[in-house]
């Protein structure tokens, strides 16, 4: 496969993390994103195909500096990836209006600021795919204590099927996957001592494929992508 620009923000842990070794390893060129990259700082050693930027991506002044960095060294990009998510725990009557705007801020508006960076380099057959939650899908199953980090996801999987029809001339596809339940830090912070049926790496294996290949086949849908659900 041709070697691609991709992004993919929330890449120090986890699936993004994962995400990051598989792509890279396929000679593709990416841009990681994330507030903490100490833990990418040793690959980005070994890969020189990797480029590790410290960015919170839901601060303003950061993501104008963002923009001044891709301005400087990008022309396109192929593969936009929003993975970066923030949840609270907490029944819903103690759950304060600054809580739900921090979850907001990164789940909602950063992928909505992001994204708005990213569309003039975007091509006719360029892909961004949002990661969502089996919390924010219509009709799922839903579980106290996550009402911010739920109705979030439901937000960016509306945004996703809004761009898609408002992009569809330009041939850029916007897709989200709602995930079940893997094996990560959030999973344990949503359900402490659950044990997940898929490890951040089977799923970031899922998502680099799907990312690289499921515009072929997709535009302005909602895969859910859930073995289980707790």
């Amino acid at each position: 496969m041709k070697s691609k620009n991709i992004i993919v923000t929330g890449a120090s842990r986890g699936i993004g993390f994962e995400m990051v070794k598989i792509l890279s390893n396929q000679n593709h060129q990416v841009l990681a994103l994330s507030r903490n990259i100490s833990t990418l700082n040793e690959l980005q050693e070994t890969h020189k195909n990797i480029t590790a930027l410290s960015v919170d991506i839901s601060e303003t002044k950061q993501l104008e500096e963002l923009n001044n960095f891709i301005t400087n060294n990008y022309k396109s990009f192929d593969v936009l990836i929003h993975n970066a998510g923030a949840i609270v725990n907490k029944p819903f009557v103690e759950t304060s209006t600054s809580e739900f705007l921090e979850v907001y801020k990164v789940n909602v508006f950063a992928v909505a600021a992001l994204t708005k960076i990213v569309i003039p380099y975007l091509r006719q057959g360029s892909h961004v795919v949002a990661i969502s939650s089996m919390g924010g899908v219509q009709g799922s199953m839903k579980f106290p204590g996550l009402s911010a980090y739920s109705s979030s996801k439901g937000a960016v999987i509306t945004l996703m099927e809004l761009l898609a029809e408002e992009y569809k001339d330009q041939k850029i596809a916007f897709n989200t996957l709602a995930l079940g339940a893997v094996q990560t830090e959030m999973l344990a912070a949503a359900f402490p001592g659950y044990i997940a049926p898929n490890s951040a790496k089977d799923m970031a294996t899922y998502i680099a494929d799907f990312a690289l290949t499921g515009n072929q086949f997709y535009n302005g849908k909602v895969l859910q992508v859930s073995a289980s659900t707790p």
